[in-house]
């Protein structure tokens, strides 16, 4: 596992870190039991993003404006310092400056302040949330967040599906670029990963990687290494990739009409795929229907449990969770369990110890949070969000028996009883 570029805590970013294993870290879990069940206090928001966690009982808050961009006006973000318990603010913010709308992301870095990128801005906080420093973008499109190297370095992203993608290296102490911008060989909509000081891009119809070279101050292409995942299939682009160590997967058919909810909400004849491509070669990968059904699609990642060798992936538009054993000797995906109708689109929540996986439900016109059994899909506990819009957003954990969930217009703090 890499991520030395961040703060150490249990959760400092999105996905947990920037492979986006959504790991929890060791040591940690809800171990629901008999007769346990689970319960929520809720907040409502404005559009809420994610959490992430700082020095113990520290837990952020990220928010954004939505309303303004349907009128052609820039958006702004916010961060807060919340109560673990109650969800009140005891720190927040003012507006930031941020730009067209597109859910951004924030980490803690190392250093141990906090840094934001969202519309075509990157933000340095402190940890009571107060601007130290602000760089605006050179694309006049949303970034799409950003990951942190290992060498402290934050790598960002304009969010482009026709427009070519362009990746701005920026140093975290001066918040300015580092370099001229990278130009890449196609557009990119899906959120940036990393490996060390590598970085994997997943573009419209290829995945491609860059290598930070320290001797040149520069991110350089790795032509080496490149899959075409669209080929003559049909599907439209990929989302985030999740980098094990060993393989990066990701899904595609991302193209959707999501409104309020993901199920029915494909627009490809074709089904989303599960997509595997070794990091040592990429001449070894593989492709699978997740479903099999006609207009599947996703707009997030799957799952990837290192311990038990166990993949999770979903067909969101088609309501379809399904899980393989995967066998790195052989190649092979095994079918483990499967679920439907099942209407899960958000990013996940693994809990390694405790074998738990936490997900989202969109069902009976309301969103529901699911704890799975990892390894045999059954149900630990369930509980509905009042969330009226199925989640595609960020969970993390909490810092007892419990996690936070956001779903566009409230966060709910969900906790064993």
């Amino acid at each position: 596992m890499t991520g030395r570029g961040y703060f150490h805590s249990p959760w400092p970013c999105e996905d947990g870190g920037p492979q986006r294993l959504q790991r929890a870290e060791r040591g940690v879990g809800l171990g629901l039991a008999a007769g346990e069940v689970l319960q929520a206090t809720r907040r409502r928001t404005l559009m809420s993003t994610m959490t992430v966690l700082g020095a113990p009982g520290e837990v952020y808050l990220m928010t954004h404006t939505a309303l303004r961009a349907h009128i052609g006006l820039a958006t702004t973000a916010r961060v807060e310092m919340i109560d673990p318990v109650s969800l009140r603010t005891l720190h927040r913010s003012p507006r930031l400056q941020g730009g067209p709308m597109w859910p951004g992301g924030m980490a803690i870095h190392r250093n141990g302040d906090i840094y934001l990128v969202y519309g075509r801005h990157c933000h340095r906080l402190s940890r009571h949330c107060q601007p130290k420093a602000c760089l605006q973008l050179p694309e006049h499109q949303p970034y799409n967040s950003f990951v942190v190297l290992d060498n402290g370095l934050l790598v960002t992203k304009n969010l482009s599906d026709s427009t070519t993608a362009r990746l701005t290296v920026i140093d975290p102490d001066s918040l300015t670029p580092v370099a001229a911008d990278l130009v890449c060989p196609e557009p990119s909509i899906a959120r940036l990963s990393a490996q060390g000081d590598s970085v994997y891009v997943v573009g419209v119809r290829s995945i491609f990687r860059y290598h930070w070279n320290a001797a040149l101050q520069s991110l350089q292409r790795d032509t080496d290494w490149q899959f075409d995942y669209i080929g003559h299939s049909g599907n439209s682009h990929g989302w985030d990739v999740v980098i094990d160590g060993a393989h990066a997967w990701f899904m595609d058919n991302g193209a959707h009409r999501y409104r309020f909810r993901m199920i029915g909400a494909g627009v490809r004849h074709t089904a989303n795929r599960l997509i595997r491509v070794s990091l040592s070669n990429a001449a070894d990968h593989q492709s699978l229907d997740v479903s099999g059904l006609a207009a599947g699609s996703v707009t997030n990642p799957p799952l990837i449990d290192v311990d038990r060798s166990i993949v999770v992936g979903y067909d969101s538009a088609n309501a379809v969770l399904r899980a393989w054993r995967f066998d790195d000797r052989l190649r092979h995906l095994t079918p483990l369990w499967h679920k439907a109708p099942f209407g899960s689109a958000s990013h996940m929540l693994l809990y390694p110890d405790s074998a738990e996986l936490v997900v989202n439900d969109y069902r009976r016109y309301g969103e529901e949070v699911v704890v799975l059994d990892i390894e045999s899909g059954q149900e630990k506990g369930r509980i509905r969000t009042c969330g009226l819009m199925q989640g595609v957003v960020f969970p993390s954990p909490g810092w007892a028996r419990d996690f936070y969930w956001s779903s566009m217009g409230q966060l709910a703090r969900v906790f064993v009883a």
